[in-house]
């Protein structure tokens, strides 16, 4: 069931990361902002209910939560024109939680991939505290390419491999993410730092929309 709902993590991922480079509509990334969270606040407390008590299923089920929060606070914030700061200081106590989530995956758990993925949210919610948090608005399109490729290295690719039974060398798995991170990554740094993305041509009767909303909307991006 948790692989399920990480199909859906990884599809909002790539919403948001087109949000954050100006290809999708802020109103319409919300809407699956608001979908995957309640799906992510419905499936960890399903789990949770059907654990028996196991530690283990309560812990792993846990941790989605965060996520599940963070979508639903992102869509209602867009589609209520709210200041970013909430969602920017709450992804960084999620930066910090993900930490303490790798560790258990790597000590507890015995999943070394998903050790190495939750290394992967926790860098990513922090770009998002950087940005949304702290208001730095040179590092959008890092964050935005960051968080599209993460939708599908930390979401739908794990999740599709879950399902169809070829989880299984999760020590292989994570040195292959570990180095795909850390050249990815770094190398988007300096093709991608400073530099404005160019905004998605508006649907017919945006404009008019778009002067009206101009006073009262965050900047996201």
């Amino acid at each position: 069931m948790g692989a399920v709902g990480l199909i859906y993590v990884g599809a909002v991922l790539f919403i948001n990361g087109m949000m954050l480079l100006k290809k999708v509509e802020p109103r319409a990334a919300a809407i699956l902002n608001l979908f995957v969270g309640a799906l992510q606040v419905i499936t960890p407390t399903v789990l949770i209910i059907m654990s028996g008590g196991d530690p283990n299923t309560i812990l792993g089920a846990s941790g989605i939560y965060l996520f599940g929060f963070t979508y639903l606070y992102v869509g209602i914030g867009l589609l209520g024109g709210f200041d970013s700061t909430g969602v920017g200081y709450f992804s960084l106590f999620v930066a910090v939680m993900a930490l303490g989530y790798s560790y258990a995956n790597f000590q507890l758990l015995g999943d070394p991939a998903f050790g190495v993925i939750w290394l992967y949210w926790a860098f990513l919610w922090f770009l998002f505290f950087v940005l949304l948090g702290l208001k730095h608005e040179q590092i959008t399109r890092y964050t935005g390419w960051v968080t599209a490729i993460q939708g599908w290295v930390t979401g739908a690719i794990p999740a599709f491999m879950i399902l169809t039974g070829y989880w299984q060398n999760t020590g292989l798995i994570a040195v292959v993410l570990a180095v795909f991170g850390l050249v990815v990554f770094i190398g988007l740094w300096p093709l991608t730092r400073g530099r404005e993305p160019t905004a998605a041509a508006p649907a017919p009767g945006d404009e008019a929309v778009g002067a009206r909303d101009r006073t009262r909307r965050p900047r996201w991006t």
